[in-house]
């Protein structure tokens, strides 16, 4: 069962939202309004962190044959584990 957030707007920002969600409005209810906007916010953050992971690894993505190099990969954890105080 989903919990309720409860948000209080004025003024301007009540107005708009109303208007969102009345009679000529795109959606049915202020909730559903602010549903969506909190889903595109999550979607967009998401996307974000994949693109953030992507350039991370766009070396290794785009290397040649003859750039790679051979690892052993305890030592490739160790040294993780060092670096960022696993």
């Amino acid at each position: 069962m989903a919990e309720g957030i409860n948000v209080r707007l004025s003024g301007a920002l009540r107005k708009f939202v109303q208007e969102q969600a009345g009679p000529e409005g795109l959606y049915g209810s202020a909730s559903e309004y602010v549903r969506d906007l909190v889903r595109k916010d999550f979607e967009r953050e998401e996307e974000r962190r994949w693109n953030r992971l992507h350039q991370e690894l766009r070396s290794g993505i785009e290397a040649t044959d003859d750039e790679l190099v051979d690892f052993e990969p305890n030592g490739l954890v160790a040294e993780a584990r060092e670096r960022f105080g696993a």
